[in-house]
């Protein structure tokens, strides 16, 4: 004997159901085979909603009436040949008026009961399990259709009635032994009480039915038919990657379900559990599919953890207070409390100074749970022994399941870990002696990407899905998401990262896509956009809440840097190659390293000092590692090195920085360059991360420009230049003179930074230069005399943005 369960998708319309009768009668052809069948799907709450409106005297349940006899007459209509349709056309046209003279009683009383809501609700089993059955006689198909009030005996708790597992047995082992069918029929979620009167079996009912049979038969196996291919190791509605348990424990099914995996109802495992029968949980639509075996000792999983549930929305009540510590019974007091006010507790945590106690119920029940704890603790609360309960809301629950946990030590660690960097803040942990699960109370908001994240840590070896965001797509930002394109299969490959640019922002316009632009054709999307608002812009990328996101600014903006704060505290990493923010005010720099380090994310600026070159990384590694910077000196402006490097004499000075701007060394405005003023702010930067808290007034710049060069425009600076051409080729033919070289040096001595031109002899480190090179050279504790060099392009598009992606995966894979 084996039994079968469909549920309300299973059988939801005529073809459906049509798929249900060729599984049936196949399965019976190998046993004799007992069908369960749920309502019709969605007719339950339309039930519910009717008797709900006829209480709360609306006529309205009459059309909720009207729908449900339709949808069921236009299902046997369907379904049936016109030859069959007769007898199960008065069957449910009998049964709708029966429906209808239950609510007019409850519509003319103003009041339903459990016991008549039971029985309304029972509607629904009784008339989809008798158009099976008349489906079954349409094909043939020898069966009998069974009443599962005749056989489940309960007690009176309508609603939730318990069974009475020793008369059920007795009647279902006797309604079958000895019949000469091979095929039965019956109606979930159904049952009695001892004076015959229609009780329900509570949520998962029908699931529940089908064990109890299976139970009482001492059945082969129980199925479990339904619209997903098994249980999976997350809800496919918020992890793409989610996949199907082939097998799985009694215990770890029992605790996803509980945790809202809502393929199977927990109370349904304990009749099979018991006799221990194997339960398949299989797909209507792919019968093919293997689905997921549930057993008493599952294999082991190479996964170590089986499966991620979540449970939500749920209150988190605190009870807390002095008067607790060394008082026996207040965790007793509090769970009579809820209990009396029937809810349930979903998860209890305890401080280890009994100072407070913490349970997480469904919100819905928080209001009840709330007067009723502050009516219980009254006395305590008034003499200010215990603070009155506190609520939070807006929570859910997120449960990592295995039995394999608790051999391997770490498990905590790494889903700690994973939440923590990406700004998922855990609000209460409980975790069992068994260690077959660990569960998490978190914002509600954070569900879909808490679970992605941990399905990702967990199961998914092979990818990590980043998502990048993207300020500014002119010179540099144009070759970053070239880059990025031509390496995205790399990444994957190689890397196992998936990296998705979700967000683009120029001047104008910004564009957000969860699913990922195409980097092949982003321009036309970002010029579809909406008109830049930066304040908008990180609402709704915060909004998204997406997992393992950088936010990436290659622009010189102000504005843009103002956003970097909100972003860290949400654990954004940010990757900056705007110097804005790193060599603003100290206590704003600071405040953003800070930020960065409390939030568990990063804040890199590679970029601003260098180029792609690995200054910063380079000083922070030195430091890390116990050395000591003495003092630095560097070439940090590939314009100012390509100018000098250019410059001659032959030509005129003014066409030399026009040629540097041309080719995309200068800033917009290249007396940022030429002033030292970007330069200042680069040893300003490599000051700060060697530990001096310098500002940029401290930087002494010593300017080689006339003040003349300083006013006006753009174009009235370059016509400056050209009238102090004398003033630059007297420079130029002085240090040539002496066979030196004119090279802008910027260093830092026992904390102090200059900035200045200067003329370097051929045996000075910085003489060589050539182009638009950079150079810095750290003398250290560890490097005196011979000091540690960097080289190279300090300037251009293609190599800033290849360091500026190098800082991106930095930032993912730290």
């Amino acid at each position: 004997m084996q039994v079968l369960k469909f549920g309300g998708s299973s059988v939801a319309s005529a073809p459906n159901i049509s798929r249900v009768l060729e599984l049936a009668e196949a399965a019976a052809r190998q046993q004799p085979t007992v069908v369960i069948v749920s309502a019709l799907g969605g007719v339950t709450d339309a039930l519910i909603r009717a008797g709900r409106l006829a209480a709360a005297a609306d006529a309205g349940y009459r059309e909720q009436l009207r729908e449900l006899e339709q949808r069921h007459l236009a299902v046997v209509r369907e379904l049936l040949p016109l030859a069959g349709q007769s007898g199960v056309l008065s069957f449910v046209k009998t049964h709708c008026n029966e429906l209808e003279g239950l609510c007019q009683g409850v519509f003319a009383l103003g009041e339903l009961s459990a016991r008549t809501l039971d029985r309304l609700v029972s509607y629904g089993e009784l008339l989809s399990s008798q158009v099976v059955a008349a489906g079954l006689a349409a094909r043939g198909t020898a069966h009998q259709w069974l009443d599962s009030r005749q056989l489940i005996r309960t007690d009176a708790r309508y609603g939730h009635a318990t069974v009475d597992f020793a008369t059920t047995n007795a009647q279902i082992q006797a309604a079958v032994s000895g019949a000469e069918v091979a095929l039965y029929v019956a109606p979930g979620f159904v049952a009695a009480a001892p004076d015959g009167s229609t009780t329900t079996l509570g949520r998962g009912g029908s699931d529940y039915t089908a064990a109890i049979f299976a139970g009482a038969l001492g059945a082969s196996r129980l199925e479990i038919w339904t619209d997903v291919s098994g249980m999976m190791t997350a809800d496919p509605r918020l992890v793409r990657a989610a996949r199907p348990i082939p097998r799985i424990s009694y215990q770890e099914a029992m605790e996803l379900s509980h945790f809202g995996a809502k393929v199977l109802y927990p109370p349904t495992i304990q009749p099979v559990m018991q006799r221990d029968i194997p339960l398949w949980i299989k797909n209507t639509f792919a019968p093919e599919d293997a689905g997921t075996l549930v057993e008493v000792a599952a294999p082991a999983s190479p996964a170590i953890v089986r499966g991620l549930s979540s449970i939500g929305p749920v209150a988190l009540l605190r009870l807390e207070g002095s008067g607790m510590v060394g008082i026996p019974g207040f965790s007793r007091r509090l769970f009579a409390a809820l209990a009396q006010e029937q809810i349930n507790v979903i998860l209890i945590t305890q401080s280890s100074s009994e100072h407070s106690i913490s349970v997480a119920v469904r919100a819905a029940d928080a209001p009840r749970a709330r007067r009723a704890a502050d009516a219980e603790f009254a006395p305590e609360i008034g003499v200010g022994r215990l603070d009155p309960l506190y609520c939070e809301d807006e929570l859910a629950i997120v449960a990592l399941v295995g039995e394999q946990m608790k051999n391997h030590p770490g498990i905590s660690g790494r889903l700690f870990g994973a939440l923590g960097q990406n700004g998922v803040n855990i609000r209460a942990i409980a975790q069992g002696s068994s260690e077959k699960n660990i569960s998490t109370v978190i914002r509600q908001h954070d569900v879909r990407k808490a679970i992605n994240v941990l399905h990702e840590t967990f199961f998914e070896a092979t990818t990590r899905q980043v998502n990048v965001v993207i300020a500014g797509t002119g010179n540099v930002g144009g070759k970053l998401l070239e880059q990025l394109a031509r390496q995205q299969p790399w990444l994957r490959e190689k890397l196992r990262l998936n990296l998705r640019v979700v967000g683009l922002a120029n001047s104008r316009q910004f564009v957000l896509d969860e699913e990922g632009l195409d980097l092949t054709s982003w321009q036309p999307a970002l010029a579809a956009g909406q008109p830049l608002n930066l304040p908008a812009l990180t609402e709704q990328l915060l909004a998204l809440n997406l997992r393992n996101t950088v936010f990436v600014d290659v622009t010189a903006s102000a504005d843009v840097a103002q956003v970097y704060a909100g972003l860290l505290a949400r654990s954004v990493a940010v990757v900056a190659c705007n110097k804005v923010a790193a060599s603003s005010e100290y206590e704003n720099y600071a405040r953003l390293k800070a930020l960065a380090q409390e939030f568990n994310t990063h804040f890199l600026f590679e970029t601003n000092v260098g180029a792609g070159l690995p200054v910063i990384g380079t000083l922070g590694d030195l430091l890390r590692s116990g050395d000591e910077v003495q003092r630095l000196e560097a070439v940090l402006s590939g314009t100012l090195n390509f100018v000098f490097n250019n410059y001659d004499g032959l030509r005129p000075f003014a066409e030399v920085v026009r040629q540097a701007q041309a080719e995309g060394y200068t800033e917009p405005d290249p007396r940022l360059d030429l002033t030292g003023v970007d330069v200042a702010r680069k040893i300003l930067i490599l000051a700060r991360e060697a530990g001096y808290p310098l500002q940029i007034s401290e930087v002494n710049n010593q300017p080689f420009l006339p003040p003349a060069c300083l006013e006006g425009d753009v174009p009235a600076f370059y016509e400056q230049l050209a009238l102090h051409e004398p003033h630059f080729r007297a420079l130029y033919d002085a240090a040539a003179a002496r066979g030196e070289k004119l090279r802008f040096v910027a260093s830092l001595t026992d904390g102090r930074a200059r900035v200045g031109l200067q003329a370097l002899p051929p045996s000075h480190d910085l003489y060589s230069l050539q182009g638009k090179d950079n150079a810095v050279l750290f003398y250290t504790n560890r490097y005196p005399e011979q000091p540690l060099v960097i080289k190279g392009a300090g300037a251009g598009a293609e190599v800033t943005a290849s360091g500026v992606f190098a800082d991106v995966l930095r930032a993912v894979q730290s």
